[in-house]
Formats: C-alpha cells, sequence, structure tokens
C-alpha cells in the first residue's frame, strides 16, 4: 500500500489518457471530440510535470546548503504546450461554429449524409464509395 502515493498520479494519467482516448473515438459530436482532446492533453501535461519533479530536488535557484535541484524544463514545455492547447482548441471550435452553420450540426452522421446527399444532386449518381462497397 505504500506503493500507491508514488504511482498516484500515473494512475490520474492513465485514467484521464484512456477516459479522453474513448470520447474522441466513440462520439461523434465535434464539440465532445474536442473535449475528449482536452482531456487526452491535460493527462499529457500531468505525466510531463510529474515526470519533471525530483524526489528531493529544490527549485533552481542557487542556494547554500542545496546540492539537488529540480530541472525546470519540463515545466517550462508544458507552459508552452498548454499556450498551443487553448489556440488549437480555440480554432477546433471555430471550425465547429462553422461547420454548424453550414450543415446544420455537428454531428459526424448529419455531416456525412449531407455530403453524400450533396454529391448525389451534382453527379445524378451514387458516390464513388457508394458504388463500391464502402471502399
Amino acid at each position: 500500500m505504500n506503493a500507491l502515493p508514488g504511482i498516484f498520479n500515473y494512475l490520474v494519467v492513465v485514467f484521464l489518457m484512456m477516459a479522453g482516448f474513448y470520447v474522441v473515438i466513440a462520439q461523434g459530436n465535434l464539440i465532445k471530440k474536442l473535449v475528449g482532446l482536452g482531456l487526452f492533453q491535460a493527462s499529457v501535461f500531468i505525466l510531463y510535470i510529474t515526470m519533471g519533479n525530483l524526489a528531493g530536488g529544490a527549485a533552481p535557484i542557487v542556494t547554500e546548503g542545496v546540492t539537488v535541484y529540480s530541472s525546470p524544463l519540463p515545466h517550462v514545455l508544458i507552459l508552452t504546450a498548454i499556450v498551443v492547447g487553448v489556440a488549437t482548441t480555440a480554432v477546433g471550435l471555430a471550425l465547429a461554429v462553422r461547420i454548424q452553420e453550414a450543415y446544420g450540426s455537428v454531428e459526424e452522421e448529419v455531416i456525412h449524409a449531407s455530403d453524400l446527399r450533396d454529391d448525389e444532386s451534382l453527379f445524378g449518381e451514387p458516390a464513388a464509395c457508394d458504388r463500391e462497397g464502402g471502399q
């Protein structure tokens, strides 16, 4: 039971990663997929921050009596990744808004069906993927 506190962060990482991956794979709603990507991203942030922590390490500020320092590099990289993640999420949400305006829905099945109907109306025949058995 003494090992559990040492691996607690890693258990949280695995849970968040699998939950985010499941949401991205299982959901057809584009907004829910973005939430799943956010969960997955948070798990990666926690993983890197946990790995960057050094037992007994102090902040990298030179003081007397401190010989073991933690590297600030993982924290700096995660700070940059958070900024990139927020920007990526904003772009994804903007695309979802435009898709909602164009198709009237953010569900993958509705969007795909609408595209197939548009292809049939333009060419007067089923799309190539329908004729070849979904290939």
